[in-house]
C-alpha cells in the first residue's frame, strides 16, 4: 500500500487538479452511482468524531476524522483517509486526512467559485482564519482574478500567522487585509466565505452589507451551528447546497427552512445547478448562497485521484502489512 503525506500530495496534485475532482463527483452524485450512508457523527461534548465511508466504481474510501474546535496549540481537525480497491477490497492506500480534508474542502468552494461568481470577481473576504479558510482562501483565488482578500477572526491574534503562511502561498500580487471587524472585512467583497463552528451566525443581519455577493459557508455542519443570518435568505436570489444531507445537517439551512425565511424547495444542489441547464442564469445583481458540508464521495473521489497522481509520479512511501 502507498502512504501519502501532505507534503506528498502537495507534489503530486495542484488546487485546479482538485476542484476538477470535485466537479466530477458532482457528476457522479447526480448519476446516483455510488454507496455513502450518511457519515457517522459520534459527539463528547464540543468534540466530534466522523466516519465517512463510500463505495464507488474506482475505488472505496473511507475517513476517520476528529474536530476539537477548543483546541489550541493542536489543529481543530485530524485525519487518516484508507482507499481501498473495489474489485478486491484490497487497501491501495492511506492518506493524511487532515491535508486531504483541508484541501477538498477547500475545492468545493472553488467549485462554488468557478460556477457561481462573477467572472472578474477580485475581492475577497474569508471569516474564520483556520485551516479551513486558508484552503477557501487558495482555491478562491485559483478561480479568479483575486486581488485583495479581507481577513477577520474572532480571535483577531491568529491572524497575523495565517496571514503570513497564505501570502507565501498566494504571492505578493494579492494584498492580504487584516480587519478589526466582519462589516469591515466583508463590505468591499464580492466574495464571502465563512469557516467557522459558531453556533450564532457570524455575518452582520444587514441586508445592505449582504447585497450583490456570493456566500460560501463551509463551516457549520451540525442543526446547532450556524454561520449565516435571517436577511441572508431573505435577500438571496439562488440558495444551493453540495448535497442534500447538507438540509438535515447543517442549521445553516435547516433553522431556515423551520423558520420559514426559505422554501425546501427552492434549494438546489450543486450538481443540479452544473449539470441543469434548466436551473437558469443567476440573475445579475442578486445574492447566491451556497452551503456546504462535505460528503464521503469527495473524499473518496480526490483521494483516488491523489494516489493515481502519486503513483504516476512516483510519489509516496510503500508500505507492507
Amino acid at each position: 500500500m502507498l502512504f501519502l503525506s501532505e507534503q506528498n500530495i502537495k507534489e503530486a496534485v495542484t488546487m485546479k487538479d482538485v476542484i476538477d475532482a470535485i466537479d466530477a463527483t458532482y457528476g457522479i452524485y447526480e448519476t446516483g452511482k455510488f454507496q455513502m450512508p450518511q457519515r457517522m457523527q459520534v459527539k463528547e461534548d464540543d468534540n466530534t468524531l466522523l466516519l465517512m465511508p463510500c463505495f464507488t466504481g474506482d475505488a472505496i474510501g473511507t475517513k476517520l476524522v476528529t474536530i476539537f474546535p477548543n483546541n489550541q496549540t493542536l489543529p481543530t481537525l485530524h485525519g487518516l483517509v484508507v482507499l481501498n480497491d473495489s474489485e478486491t477490497g484490497d487497501i491501495k492506500g492511506i492518506l493524511n486526512g487532515s491535508f486531504l480534508t483541508g484541501m477538498r474542502t477547500g475545492a468545493i468552494g472553488g467549485s462554488g467559485v468557478r460556477h457561481l461568481a462573477k467572472n472578474d470577481a477580485s475581492t475577497l473576504a474569508i471569516v474564520g482564519t483556520g485551516v479551513q479558510g486558508f484552503y477557501q482562501a487558495i482555491a478562491a483565488c485559483t478561480e479568479r482574478p483575486i486581488r485583495d482578500i479581507y481577513l477577520f477572526n474572532r480571535s483577531p491574534e491568529k491572524i497575523a500567522a495565517f496571514k503570513k503562511s497564505l501570502q507565501e502561498w498566494v504571492g505578493t500580487d494579492i494584498s492580504i487585509h487584516a480587519n478589526d471587524s466582519v462589516n469591515e472585512a466583508i463590505k468591499d467583497a464580492a466574495i464571502v466565505i465563512t469557516a467557522t463552528t459558531s453556533k450564532q451566525p457570524v455575518l452582520p443581519d444587514n441586508p445592505n452589507l449582504l447585497k450583490n455577493k456570493l456566500f460560501i459557508g463551509v463551516g457549520s455542519f451540525q442543526p446547532a451551528m450556524r454561520e449565516f443570518p435571517e436577511s441572508l435568505f431573505k435577500i438571496a436570489g439562488r440558495v444551493m447546497v453540495d448535497t442534500e444531507h447538507a438540509i438535515e445537517e447543517s442549521g445553516d439551512i435547516a433553522t431556515p427552512i423551520e423558520k420559514g425565511w426559505i422554501d425546501r424547495e427552492s434549494i438546489l444542489t450543486m450538481s443540479e445547478q452544473i449539470s441543469d441547464k434548466s436551473a437558469g442564469v443567476i440573475e445579475e445583481g442578486k445574492t447566491v448562497v451556497l452551503k456546504t458540508t462535505g460528503m464521503a464521495l469527495f473524499d473518496a473521489v480526490v483521494a483516488n485521484l491523489m494516489y493515481q497522481k502519486a503513483q504516476e509520479k512516483g510519489i509516496g512511501t510503500n508500505l507492507t502489512m
